[in-house]
């Protein structure tokens, strides 16, 4: 070794180099079951494990790890899952059981929701956006002391991709989020694959461990909810007037970015887009969000140059970004965080939403139906509202009997002053906020109406009366992507 000085100025007290050993045993971060992940962990009563819902309805991982945690005896656990589908209803029996009693999700349905909804959680449910989640991650609101993530494949170091494997789900956008801040994460993988994986979209350095099991759930679930356009009288014609709104916008221009949600009205909205598009010769540049095979075939049509995807919303989406380069991934903070200094959310020319309810005031409720049930959160409804130049809004004016076009939403989701437009198939009315828009859509030819004239042929067409808000305790709390709290959801009366 050569003479070294003890201190260099300007530099410092040296540390001399000490000879070591080259080479030796090849680490692999692969353990046998979930219980030496707990104890690898440390986990223990208190904490905080967070969950992805890629595979959706189909998802297996949540309950499993569950199962493990509550069979170690641990009690008073926070689940983190970005959303909660009908699949994950033994979460229920963990709530009673005193496994969990806190949760935060940005979306919840099925048994979970309701349960909720009855007062089965002795803490109220935070209900966040997608954007407003990875805000609160990334800020350390949310610390999460473990992340499970399903990984349709992983290798032995925790290299992980979403596009390999029977399970395959396509983007791995929201654990990206998770990885980046847990104190641990687990990856728990059906498909181990020799190192490295191909195609990885989560490297090895954000993974502690890594989890093989038999199966970590069924692909087919991913497609849960509508993925294909309407196709019925009524939805075709909302659809063509939301269309015909864009084109009237000034936005239908070359270069155009687009967000739908999955809903049916929404996608047939898409297609008439799509189909003015072509007329016009204009090539969009992004579609973003969730993205489904309806979604794909507009990128092959030629209709815009890519497409930015936080989740697959079916397979057809799932064979797309594993083959396609057009069709890339983002995280969950890339689409949507208010935090990061211009998400994707803010380059959105256009976005069509759908609605549970929408009030006088253009509110929008996606959180609750009538009588208080949860049956969904914002997701990305509020993310998306606020930061495009254009928020329509499709809703039928009455449904199940229910005027969905009420004086105040049940729940209030996202503010009416992020709403633009609204569409039904009765008219439409635009926010008095935007005067400029309204001008074009009147001398477009388009049916522009009060709001209030169509909260009244809401009523009128409604055949089961509104329930009046709960006042009971509450259950849950609706956090804007900011963190500052919209709307409180109280126990759900019975029903008789």
């Amino acid at each position: 070794m050569p003479e070294l000085p003890t201190d260099i100025p300007g530099y410092g007290p040296l540390l001399p180099h000490r000879a070591t050993r080259k080479g030796g045993a090849r680490r692999s971060k692969l353990l046998p079951d979930f219980d030496a992940a707990i104890a690898a962990c440390d986990l223990r009563d208190g904490a905080t494990v967070s969950f992805h819902h890629h595979l959706r309805n189909g998802d297996g991982v949540l309950n499993m790890v569950m199962e493990a945690l509550a069979r170690r005896g641990l009690r008073d656990l926070h689940i983190a899952a970005s959303s909660i589908f009908p699949v994950h209803a033994p979460l229920i029996d963990h709530i009673r059981n005193g496994t969990v009693s806190r949760i935060s999700t940005a979306f919840m349905s099925g048994p979970v929701g309701e349960a909720i909804s009855r007062g089965v959680l002795p803490t109220p449910v935070t209900l966040q956006t997608h954007g407003g989640r990875a805000r609160a991650l990334d800020l350390r609101e949310l610390p999460v002391d473990v992340a499970f993530v399903a990984a349709p494949a992983a290798d032995d170091m925790g290299n992980l991709s979403g596009s390999t494997g029977p399970t395959a789900c396509g983007t791995l956008g929201y654990p990206m989020v998770d990885v980046g801040v847990a104190r641990h994460t687990v990856a728990v993988t059906d498909t181990l694959m020799p190192y490295p994986v191909p195609a990885i979209d989560i490297p090895q350095t954000c993974v502690t461990h890594v989890v093989q099991v038999a199966h970590i759930g069924d692909a087919a679930g991913i497609a849960s909810g509508t993925t294909r356009p309407a196709n019925d009288p009524l939805s075709l014609s909302i659809a063509d007037t939301a269309a015909q709104v864009i084109a009237a916008s000034g936005l239908l221009q070359e270069g155009i970015s687009f967000q739908t949600g999955a809903g049916g009205a929404s996608l047939a909205t898409a297609a008439a887009v799509g189909r003015e598009m072509a007329a016009r010769g204009v090539t969009g540049s992004f579609c973003s969000g969730g993205i489904t095979g309806f979604h794909v075939q507009m990128l092959n049509d030629g209709l815009f140059r890519g497409l930015l995807d936080v989740q697959c919303f079916d397979l057809e989406a799932v064979r797309s970004y594993r083959d396609d380069p057009r069709h890339q991934s983002m995280s969950a903070a890339t689409y949507a965080g208010p935090h990061v200094g211009g998400a994707v959310v803010d380059r959105v020319d256009a976005v069509v939403l759908g609605a549970a309810e929408v009030d006088l005031n253009f509110n929008v409720n996606v959180t609750t139906r009538a009588g208080g049930i949860i049956i969904g959160g914002s997701g990305g409804h509020a993310d998306t509202a606020a930061g495009s130049r254009l928020a329509v809004v499709t809703t039928r004016l009455t449904a199940a009997g229910f005027a969905k076009l009420v004086p105040q939403v049940g729940t209030l989701t996202t503010p009416g002053a992020t709403i633009d437009v609204v569409v039904t198939e009765a008219g439409l009315a635009v926010n008095p906020a935007r005067p400029d828009l309204a001008e074009r859509l009147i001398s477009a030819g388009l049916r522009v109406r009060d709001m209030a004239d169509l909260v009244a042929e809401a009523a009128l067409a409604g055949t089961r009366p509104t329930p009046p808000r709960a006042l009971g305790r509450i259950v849950a709390v609706c956090e804007y992507r900011d963190g500052n709290v919209t709307d409180v959801v109280r126990v759900a009366p019975s029903e008789t």
